[in-house]
Formats: C-alpha cells, sequence, structure tokens
C-alpha cells in the first residue's frame, strides 16, 4: 500500500469514504470489488479507533434468541460463516460456555431450548467450510464437567453449563487491514492519517472532501460523485456539515481489559451486576469485557478512569469470587465509542439495535454500525444504496465468497503443516504458526526480510514484519506497529528495550531524526495509561 496523496488530490472517483474502521474498510472493498473507483481516508491509522476496541468474537447472535429476532440471528450466523471462509488464517472457532443456574432464564432447561433452536437455525453454518473451520453443535455439560472448565465460578446453585460455538478473531486489527489491503489490491486509493476536515458542495450538492495531511497540515480536496460517511464516533459531525448547529453526539463508552489468563480452552459468561461479561481466552491471556456508559460531546475527549476499570473488575469478581482481580492485574485497556439507541431510566445506555444506513439525498451517504461480525453484511446494503443513488446499476456482491488478503487456501491445517515443513529460514514452529495466523499467505512476503546475522530469532523476525509494515502496510508511526500490524504490544506494554528496537528499525527506513524517536516511544507509551 501506498501513500499518495497527490493521486488523491488528482482524481475523481466514484465515492470517497470517510472513517478507515471495519466498516470503512468493508464498504471500500465491498464497492472496489463492484467496479467503483473509490478513495478511502483514515484520520488516525486504519482501525485504530472503535474497530480496535472489541472482544474479538465473532459472534453468531445466540443472544437475539431471547427477543426471538430470528432474521437478525440468521444473518449472523451468515456472516460469521463468511469471516471463517474468506479470512481463514484470522477466525477461527472459539467453544463459550455460559454456567446455569437454577430452573428460570438461566436454567439447564430454558438453555437447552434455546441451543436446539440455535442449532436448528444455524442448520447451514458450516456449508463450504473447511473442516477445520466448522462450528459444532452446542451441548449441555454436567456441574463438574463446567467446575473443571471454568474453576474460580461462583459455585451457589450452579447445576451445570451449556457449552456453544462461535468464532474468534486473533488478531481484528489485521483483519481490518486485510480489507483495507484486498480493497487496495483491486484499484482502491487509501490513505491513513487524512483527516476531513468539511464536504465539498456545488449546486447544492456534495461533491467530495475537504481533507488534511495531518503530518504536514496540507488541505487538498477529493473530488466523488458521492461520499459515504463511516466516521464511527465522528459521524454525527460529519453529517454536521450539512446541517447548522447540529446537537452534540451522544455515544457509548465501551470499555473491554485484557488480564492474566483466567480460563485455557473455553470463553466463559458470567453475570455480573445485572449484566453478561465474557471472560475469553486469548494469547494467553483473559479479554473481558464490555462494560458500558454514556459519553457525551467531543469524541476526542473519551477517557477511561479508575472508576471505570474498578466498576469492571468488581463486577467480574462478583461473579468469579476466586478471581480476586485487581487494577495491577490489567494488562491492556481497549476503549471506543459506539452508537446508541438512547437511555433507560436508570441511566443505562440502549445500544442501537441495528445498523443506520441513510441517503441524505445530496451526495451523502452514513453508515453506522457497533457489531463487527455483521460489517461486511452491512458494507453489502451500503452499496447497495450507493448504486442506487449514482443511478447504475449494480453487478452482484461477491464479497461474501472472495478471500481476504492472505486467505486463499483451502485447508487452515494442511497449510499450517506444509509452511511448517518447508520453512527455508529454519524458524520454530510456534513462529511460523505466528506468522501464518497473522499473515496466512502473505507471510513468506514478511521473511523476505529476515537477516540473522546477530539477532535472535524474535528480534530477527520482529525487524522483518516491521520492515515490511512500513514497505507495503502504510505503518507511518511506531503505534501502528507496535498496536497494529505486529503483536509486540497488542496484550500487555512492550519492554522499553523491545520499544527502542522497534523505533530505531522504523527510524532507519522512514529517516526519523533521534527526537521523533523519543517522541514516538513516549507516544505507545501513553496508550498504555488509561
Amino acid at each position: 500500500m501506498k501513500r499518495d496523496l497527490v493521486n488523491l488530490a488528482a482524481t475523481t472517483y466514484d465515492v470517497v469514504i470517510i472513517g478507515g474502521g471495519i466498516y470503512g474498510a468493508t464498504v471500500a472493498w465491498e464497492a472496489a470489488l463492484r467496479g467503483l473507483s473509490v478513495a478511502l481516508i483514515e484520520r488516525g491509522d486504519f482501525g485504530g479507533g472503535a474497530s480496535a476496541n472489541s472482544l474479538k468474537t465473532i459472534h453468531g447472535g445466540l443472544r437475539y434468541l431471547q427477543s426471538a429476532d430470528f432474521r437478525r440471528m440468521r444473518h449472523s450466523i451468515h456472516e460469521r460463516t463468511t469471516l471463517l471462509r474468506i479470512a481463514p488464517h484470522l477466525v477461527h472457532v472459539l467453544p463459550v460456555l455460559v454456567p446455569t443456574y437454577g430452573h428460570g432464564v438461566k436454567g439447564r432447561e430454558a438453555m437447552s431450548v434455546a441451543i436446539r433452536v440455535n442449532d436448528a437455525l444455524s442448520f447451514d453454518r458450516n456449508r463450504g467450510l473447511d473442516a477445520a473451520k466448522h462450528v459444532p453443535n452446542a451441548h449441555m455439560i454436567s456441574r463438574a464437567e463446567t467446575l473443571a472448565l471454568a474453576p474460580g465460578i461462583n459455585p451457589d446453585g450452579l447445576n451445570g453449563g451449556c457449552v456453544f460455538y462461535d468464532a474468534q478473531a486473533y488478531n481484528t486489527e489485521r483483519l481490518t487491514l486485510a480489507f483495507v489491503r484486498t480493497a487496495e489490491n483491486i484499484g482502491a486509493a487509501v490513505a491513513n492519517y487524512v483527516e476531513a476536515v468539511g464536504l465539498v458542495c456545488a449546486d447544492g450538492r456534495v461533491r467530495g472532501v475537504r481533507a488534511r495531511d495531518r503530518f504536514t497540515g496540507d488541505v487538498f480536496e477529493i473530488r466523488a460523485q458521492r461520499v459515504i460517511n463511516t466516521a464511527g464516533a465522528w459521524t454525527s459531525v460529519v453529517n454536521g456539515w450539512l446541517h447548522a448547529d447540529p446537537p452534540p453526539p451522544r455515544l457509548a463508552k465501551a470499555i473491554n481489559v485484557i488480564t492474566r489468563p483466567l480460563f485455557k480452552t473455553h470463553a466463559v459468561g458470567v453475570s455480573g451486576a445485572g449484566r453478561l461479561y465474557f471472560v475469553s481466552p486469548w494469547r494467553g491471556h483473559s479479554l473481558i469485557g464490555t462494560d458500558y456508559a454514556l459519553h457525551v460531546g467531543d469524541p476526542a475527549t473519551l477517557r477511561v478512569t479508575e472508576r471505570d476499570i474498578n466498576g469492571l473488575l468488581a463486577a467480574v469478581n462478583s461473579a468469579l469470587p476466586a478471581a480476586c482481580l485487581t487494577p495491577d492485574d490489567v494488562t491492556f485497556v481497549h476503549r471506543g465509542l459506539l452508537p446508541i439507541d438512547g437511555v433507560d431510566m436508570r441511566g443505562e445506555v440502549k445500544l442501537s439495535t441495528h445498523p443506520r444506513i441513510s441517503d441524505s439525498g445530496r451526495g451523502l451517504i452514513s453508515v453506522e454500525g457497533g457489531k463487527y461480525t455483521t460489517a461486511r453484511g452491512v458494507a453489502q446494503q451500503a452499496v447497495d444504496l450507493l448504486f442506487k443513488s449514482l443511478e447504475r446499476s449494480s453487478p452482484p456482491s461477491v464479497s461474501a465468497v472472495t478471500p481476504l488478503y492472505g486467505g486463499a487456501f483451502a485447508s487452515f491445517d494442511q497449510f499450517l503443516a506444509e509452511q511448517s515443513a518447508r520453512n527455508p529460514h529454519g524458524l520454530r514452529p510456534d513462529t511460523i504458526k505466528r506468522l501464518v495466523l497473522n499473515y496466512g499467505t502473505e507471510y513468506p512476503n514478511v521473511l523476505r526480510y529476515v537477516e540473522r546475522a546477530e539477532l535472535p530469532e524474535a528480534l530477527a523476525v520482529l525487524r522483518a514484519e516491521i520492515r515490511y509494515a512500513v514497505k507495503h502496510e502504510m505503518a507511518q508511526t511506531l503505534a501502528d506497529v507496535v498496536l497494529r500490524r505486529t503483536e509486540l504490544g497488542s496484550v500487555a506494554p512492550p519492554s522499553e528495550s523491545y520499544l527502542r528496537f522497534a523505533a530505531r528499525v522504523m527510524q532507519s527506513e522512514l529517516g526519523w531524526t533521534n527526537e521523533r524517536v523519543l517522541r514516538e516511544i513516549d507516544a505507545v507509551q501513553a496508550h498504555y495509561r488509561w
């Protein structure tokens, strides 16, 4: 990927997309797949906002049984299957355990009925999938089995558990990037650190975007027949450019935390403080969430407080008495802002239950959503609307069956075995597996930058990943590499020696001054201060 702002300013596109989170990335890919000329800009780094804040779970929508929303459930099941198909290196089956208590809505009988309905509604969930990606049927387990899989849960009234299967993204940041890269590979122009600062209008219609390079401050225009607003927390701000005095945005502050490991194999759903939390195993740690609170006003003022963290941990500890989690156990805090439908009488935010796709009628289409799983499906609907707005007939969507960058192989297990056996660089099997999980079929191109010399394997491979990220993945800052291109800082703060090593590699690639190196290190370290 090349950040070519001169070309952005010199070209007229069918559509320019504002916002490079998961929704902007999928819209760009969908539109490019259907033959449109596409520009995608992101004020920060791709996937660096709310898209980076998730439980990494690719949901099949079991929760929607509570409201008998079968249509929404079927959509989630379809999209889960799609992601398992098109990104098989990045998305994997995840067993989930929900302990059962008593004989009410949380009891064995109710859960037994729920999983039978779930299995019936998802009858086609494995159609066309690699066997390694098949989602098994759910089943009930005994009290003893539940305690063995989830030691430390509250035993009072426990009478068993329900095990069902969803999917988990090994790396959501690289999944978002895979959509961007695939769009760019088929012709989309993409650029990070380019902020939309206004709309270009003529004759009462939107004709493009006024944009600012956040590194140089230069302002320029990107011309297009239509603009799609996928700016996430800034969606209402962008929409406000067409209206006078828009109200301040009201959003949900969503928080997930990474802690020391609590469970080894299964994600576990636990109830605390009147809310269901999930504790998911992820890269040798536990990923816990989600907590929500109301946020009003400028999205840039989002902050996570000590009170936020203590409240989340207290709720989880009430359901997992043996965990005894404290702030010292928290290695990373994910935060983001999500759309809401309102606030209930208790002051609890009500998350938006459905995506919002709207056409202003003046050349601006807006797309809002809070679900990572269904972003591709929402993008398909948004591009359908885009073609209608352009008064052009649309070719059929093929995004549900087109592999993402790195995902074009038939069998994950076979591919991993072949690469481990081939291994021309003599790397450890766990290193090969980690590279395959992040890059899929692209990983040999990363290893072209390996120079073992005097470096140990871990540093030699890290240097190769960083060089690859700069040369081919538009990494502009140290945070881009530490938080989104590699695994270096995704679960806990890296050591200062590793940060300095990474910064020096980027310095050699990008010509940074020593002062810039220190600023980049400080910026990364600040990310781990709540």
